[in-house]
């Protein structure tokens, strides 16, 4: 049944009868909304003590963290749920670490396609460009980020046409400051079977999180990677 976000008496009341069925610890939310209902999203999650599955992007992350956290309250957010992903940002992530400024005067560029529904810049994107800051010294930006969410020019850009109402293509080039030498990154996913793949395994990490530890806690895609809970 679909009940509208406006009746939240009735929502909280099919919320309870669903614990009462099936179990207070066998019931999570998955929330792929907007992100103008992150935030709000999460604190009825709290309120309701109802775990969930965020793959939502935008909103207020710092304090959607914050709220989830200082509640104690389990959760898996991440602003992309497809693991090989996470697992490339995640050796980003180790490499401007381990060497920052390995890049020191290349240019970046970055430009990322979506379906025209998608209202904010891929959080994907953003947590990419990180890492490559922190690699290249560049001063970019977000704002500098090319975002496509026209269809023309997402099939100039390689989408396939039948990938149009659901894809994430993302080129990342670093330049050397002569033009000389040129690395670009790309991961490009037409449809949302990689998506949905990665939601399940982080349901399937929530749930045994929910029957083995006693208090709630905020956890990532990472988290899900680091534990091998792949399938």
């Amino acid at each position: 049944k679909l009940i509208p976000s406006t009746e939240v008496e009735e929502l909280k009341a099919t919320i309870k009868g669903l614990k009462t069925s099936c179990g207070e610890k066998s019931l999570l939310a998955i929330d792929y909304t907007h992100p103008s209902a992150v935030n709000s999203n999460a604190l009825f999650y709290v309120e309701n003590n109802l775990p969930f599955v965020m793959g939502t992007t935008g909103g207020d992350r710092a304090k959607l963290l914050a709220d989830v956290q200082s509640a104690n309250h389990f959760a898996v957010i991440a602003p992309n749920m497809a693991k090989q992903i996470v697992a490339m940002q995640a050796a980003l992530e180790d490499l401007a670490t381990k060497y920052p400024g390995a890049f020191a005067g290349y240019k970046l560029a970055c430009r990322e396609s979506h379906q025209k529904t998608k209202a904010d810049t891929s959080g994907t994107a953003k947590a990419v460009i990180d890492s490559l800051v922190r690699l290249s010294d560049d001063p970019f930006t977000y704002d500098d980020i090319e975002m496509i969410r026209d269809d023309k020019e997402a099939i100039e850009f390689g989408v396939p046409e039948d990938s149009l109402r659901g894809h994430a293509f993302h080129t990342y080039t670093l330049t050397s400051s002569d033009g000389s030498v040129q690395f670009q990154l790309q991961h490009n996913v037409a449809g949302r079977t990689i998506y949905a793949e990665g939601t399940a395994d982080a349901v399937k990490f929530l749930a045994k999180k929910l029957r083995t530890q006693s208090q709630g806690k905020v956890y990532s895609m990472i988290n899900v990677l680091e534990e091998g809970a792949l399938e």
